[in-house]
């Protein structure tokens, strides 16, 4: 397991190295690349089969240099839209290490507990977001749903799933076409904080939005 911890790390270096005199195009398909071996190395690891970590890496690499994102102009001016647009609010804005833009909108502002219907104080961010997705229209768009560890995961998993196809209807209300978004429900499988605690589980309970542009959209 160490052996393959060292190679998939190896890889992440070498292909974050490399990427000094590339484009940009070439630099995300290098990390991609880097972070796909990573991946396939480590599942290999994880069963157990040490050729099957081998193979992990190499077939991890293709597949994360061919489904890398890049981060254009018009992806800058969408994060920027949207700090202006979540200014106060709590939501978090941020760009991913694979380029997609990040939303994450905790329980406060987005659903009450046990809930899936969008609360009025999340509307008008959505609302905002949804115009910024039909200014950039060569974008795909994931919404995750999560829940606190209260209750089973009978009730948890497809409450996430209905927070997060709220979401989504809620973006498509608004001219967002529906085949760009995906939608996942991950119940309370994925804490950022401990459930031990009111304040915690608050935090756990959130919906997470990605956006990426794909390298061949944009070069199109």
């Amino acid at each position: 397991m160490k052996k393959i911890l060292v190679v998939s790390t190896l890889a992440v270096a070498i292909a974050a190295s490399g990427c000094a005199n590339m484009s940009e195009t070439q630099q995300t398909t290098a990390k991609g690349a880097g972070v796909g071996a990573a991946a396939g190395a480590v599942l290999g690891a994880v069963t157990g089969n040490r050729s099957t970590a081998a193979k992990g890496a190499v077939i991890g690499a293709g597949v994360g240099a061919l489904g890398g994102y890049i981060w254009s102009q018009r992806m800058e001016e969408q994060k920027r839209r949207m700090e202006q647009a979540t200014q106060g609010t709590g939501v978090q804005v941020t760009q991913t290490p694979d380029n997609q833009l990040k939303l994450n909108i905790p329980s406060d502002i987005s659903f009450d507990v046990g809930r899936s219907n969008i609360k009025s104080n999340f509307a008008p961010v959505l609302d905002q977001f949804a115009a910024s997705l039909r200014n950039n229209p060569a974008t795909d768009v994931r919404i995750v749903g999560h829940t606190d560890s209260t209750g089973s995961d009978a009730v948890n998993n497809p409450l996430s799933v209905d927070r997060a196809a709220s979401t989504r209807d809620y973006l498509v209300a608004r001219g967002v076409p529906a085949q760009r978004i995906a939608i996942e429900g991950r119940g309370a499988r994925q804490p950022i904080a401990s459930n031990d605690s009111a304040a915690g589980r608050a935090q756990n309970r959130r919906v997470e939005i990605f956006v990426g542009e794909r390298q061949e959209t944009a070069q199109r």
